[in-house]
């Protein structure tokens, strides 16, 4: 089961390399194949119907918890009965998915009927009906997936989602060659990902002995999966409004130019987003375990700060790079149509990137059992930033939203959460952003060095002098960071990194 662990945590890194390179490599031809307002109405749609899986309400996590419990205690009767009923309640959902997106189909004309036109409306229907049996077959389905995570196959489960990225691209891109669009995207995608869930039902039922009979639970124990359930829950539907809402906002009032744009914007924060939690997923284990130990809050703190720094010197790196590179990259990469993404990037980048260097805050909250105080303040601004997201599109498109995100998310993860940590919690946050500020130099030298250097020298836009500049920009970082930036323990781990003990 070591191995099951360890390996799996491998593969969870490979799984995510796997979808960066897709990202990257795969993207920019799909764009170019499909055109910017094909691409936009793909887009459109999928992030339309993509609120249907918010319907999930935490429950996946929920079955890995309760029936690892109930493996833990050898219960095979109590397992076999919440089975029984986690597999009932995930029908109950996909049909509910079925009736909300007939609601949905019936409405795409009102939607959107004053920024597509009546063949881009007919394609849209016939996307949105091929993703709303994809998502509310995958609710049932998903039952499985979740039963092989509590049972520690994380080997098997990590494998078939690594090839079940790497498989959408290889089947649709001969398609997108013989000039099929978006629709047939849609199709292949929802034949791998049901090819996959069926995958896990045989091996869950060939390997795993599983079993589903009816039980019956007192509602004591019903409150307490529901309450479980429910902050996974709020949080997945505060998600989907910060990062989903903006190109069914622009969808609506700007059209499908606009949506094509900030969806390239949102396809790199949520590489952004990746990079953080990379790095918080190895190290946040640890504050559980500190916490229910009773450590002090000094030692949460100097935790904290610890996590914080090595995330800063990745996030700022990545932000950094961006800034200086980010413009060109984007119209190496996707095309001069594509340009105003930059700035859609960059201003959420800059909103977000507080939050994405205290993710250890969270669940230092999640183990002291006070998320809810986060949640709050998350669900108000989200519900606001939809009201300004609309009046900002209106009057400037996705930059409009990007502004509206970027503050709703400085708020709400920063600066708010920053006086809780201090007050409430007792984090010492001015300690931690002391450790901070003694780390901002090297980003500031960099970037007046390449900003003279830019002035003196202009270079064409080509990827061999792209690559050239990311090397120089990156070693002239690291270096700065090395010297002036990092602490011993830092240091430490850059020196183990690059010389064999």
């Amino acid at each position: 089961m070591k191995n099951q662990l360890k390996i799996g945590a491998i593969l969870s890194y490979i799984n995510i390399l796997a979808g960066l390179i897709v990202g990257l490599g795969y993207t920019p031809i799909m764009i170019r194949l499909l055109g910017q307002s094909e691409f936009g109405l793909y887009s459109l749609i999928g992030s339309l119907v993509a609120y249907l899986s918010v319907l999930d309400m935490g429950l996946g996590n929920t079955i890995v918890r309760y029936v690892s419990r109930n493996r833990a205690i050898g219960n095979k009767k109590s397992e076999s009965e919440l089975n029984g009923l986690f597999l009932v309640i995930y029908s109950v959902i996909g049909l509910i998915t079925l009736i909300i997106g007939s609601i949905l189909y019936f409405n795409v004309d009102n939607m959107f009927g004053a920024t597509l036109s009546v063949d881009q409306i007919e394609r849209a229907k016939i996307m949105m009906i091929l993703l709303i049996f994809n998502i509310a077959i995958s609710f049932p389905l998903s039952v499985f997936a979740s039963l092989m995570q509590a049972y520690e196959r994380f080997i098997f489960l990590r494998i078939f989602n690594i090839i079940s990225v790497l498989l959408k691209p290889i089947i649709a891109l001969p398609f997108l060659f013989m000039g099929y669009g978006a629709v047939t995207l849609v199709v292949t995608a929802t034949i791998v990902n049901i090819a996959c869930l069926l995958t896990n039902v045989y091996y869950c039922f060939k390997y795993l002995d599983i079993h589903f009979t009816k039980g019956h639970f007192e509602k004591a124990f019903l409150y307490e999966i529901s309450g479980y359930a429910f902050f996974i829950f709020l949080n997945a539907i505060m998600d989907k409004i910060y990062w989903g809402t903006g190109q069914f906002i622009l969808g609506m009032v700007s059209g499908t130019i606009q949506v094509a744009i900030y969806a390239i914007a949102m396809q790199f924060m949520n590489m952004y987003m990746q990079f953080s939690n990379a790095i918080s997923g190895v190290l946040l284990p640890k504050v559980t375990m500190m916490v229910a130990n009773n450590v002090t809050k000094r030692e949460l703190t100097m935790l904290m700060i610890k996590v914080g720094r090595l995330q800063y010197i990745v996030m700022s790196y990545i932000l950094i790079m961006f800034f200086l590179l980010g413009y060109e990259f984007l119209y190496l990469w996707a095309g001069e149509s594509y340009l105003s993404a930059y700035y859609m990037i960059l201003i959420i980048m800059v909103g977000q990137f507080i939050s994405l260097i205290q993710n250890s805050g969270i669940a230092i909250l999640q183990a002291m059992n006070l998320n809810r105080y986060r949640m709050t303040i998350y669900t108000i601004i989200a519900v606001i930033n939809i009201f300004t997201s609309f009046q900002l599109a209106k009057l400037y498109g996705g930059i409009g939203c990007a502004i509206s995100t970027s503050v709703a998310i400085f708020f709400s993860t920063g600066l708010i959460m920053n006086i809780y940590y201090y007050k409430k919690v007792g984090i010492n946050i001015p300690l931690f952003w002391k450790n901070i500020i003694h780390m901002l130099p090297s980003a500031f030298i960099l970037i007046i060095v390449v900003e003279v250097f830019k002035l003196n020298i202009t270079l064409e836009y080509s990827w061999k002098y792209f690559i050239i500049k990311t090397l120089i920009y990156s070693i002239v970082y690291f270096i700065l960071m090395f010297i002036i930036g990092m602490n011993s323990y830092e240091k430490n781990i850059i020196k183990k990194f690059f010389i064999k003990r």
